[in-house]
């Protein structure tokens, strides 16, 4: 009950700053320029030094482990969130890309630090390169209904910042290599504009909306349902094999799955031509519907895991 009131608190000042973003963006403080390069600062800046920030632990046998597993517990999260909305959604590829893929980058970090400890962000790191490379590859081929492999470029994927920033976290984990105090200051600092400007990017899209449509429209509820209920509950019980002195671990998890829907679909759907506005609103709607599920996902978590 705890987590979840943390939850409530931190989600809840997390839509103060989209009001921000809303505001600026209705009485013309920020312009669809203006929009474009907050994205692109999260996307080049704040997203990549979250990662590397992430990776700035001791390299202990303890770490070397949760590494391992996490990678191999976020792959299996994503592979079932990946089959549950295609199962769902087999006539609608924005509705599967939408529930398939959630926000842990934008959304959960802050989340994970508030709730579970900026260690567990550790645990994360290898879930979000996951998602983003199944939102290159997979994503990208269900909206455009071609073979997973066409239209691969895989040094585009390779120059991609997230992958770059996860094998400079890498490679400072397992070195050790030490930082200058300066350094360290600005990744942190820097990993710090995550969630304002990711907010602010949510309340422009917001205003960028037809609110008397989107409400009306009952197809969001339903890649709300499965973006934020149906997939995180199973992964509860998915995540429920895993040993209970792993808690860390498995609420950074879940937090990751429950998150809303990744704003990067719309980004793919106005890249590939393909309906924007309705990409827009299945992020939009899930974020706001996750003031209440989450919590309620990690109350859940903790009354079936026993926590």
């Amino acid at each position: 009950m705890e987590m979840a009131l943390i939850l409530i608190r931190q989600i809840l000042q997390m839509f103060l700053l989209a009001g921000v973003g809303f505001l600026l963006f209705k009485t013309g403080k920020i312009s669809q320029e203006g929009s474009k390069a907050l994205g692109n600062i999260l996307i080049y800046v704040a997203l990549p030094a979250v990662i590397v920030n992430s990776f700035l632990v001791e390299r202990t046998p303890e770490h070397l482990t949760g590494i391992l597993l996490s990678g191999i517990g976020a792959a299996v999260l994503i592979l079932m969130s990946i089959a549950v909305s295609r199962l769902v959604f087999r006539n609608d590829a924005i509705a599967a890309f939408a529930g398939a893929f959630s926000n842990p980058g934008f959304f959960g970090v802050p989340l994970i630090v508030a709730s579970v400890g900026q260690g567990a962000v550790f645990y994360v790191a290898c879930f979000i390169a996951f998602l983003n490379i199944g939102q290159w590859t997979y994503g990208v081929s269900l909206l455009n209904g071609q073979p997973i492999l066409q239209g691969l470029q895989p040094k585009k994927l390779i120059k991609a910042p997230f992958i770059l920033a996860i094998l400079a976290g890498l490679l400072l984990f397992l070195t050790q290599l030490p930082l200058p105090d300066v350094v360290r200051g600005f990744i942190s600092s820097a990993a710090g504009l995550n969630t304002p400007l990711a907010m602010f990017t949510v309340g422009i899209y917001l205003a960028q909306t037809d609110l008397g449509r989107m409400v009306k429209r009952k197809s969001l509820y339903l890649v709300s349902f499965v973006r934020l209920l149906l997939v995180p509950f199973i992964g509860i019980l998915i995540l429920a094999l895993v040993p209970a002195s792993l808690g860390d671990m498995k609420s950074a998890l879940l937090l990751a799955l429950a998150c809303p829907v990744g704003s990067n679909v719309a980004v793919y759907a106005q890249l590939h031509g393909k309906d924007y506005p309705y990409a827009v609103e299945t992020v939009i709607v899930s974020t706001v519907l996750a003031i209440v599920t989450m919590p309620v996902i990690m109350y859940l978590a903790s009354m079936i895991w026993g926590a």
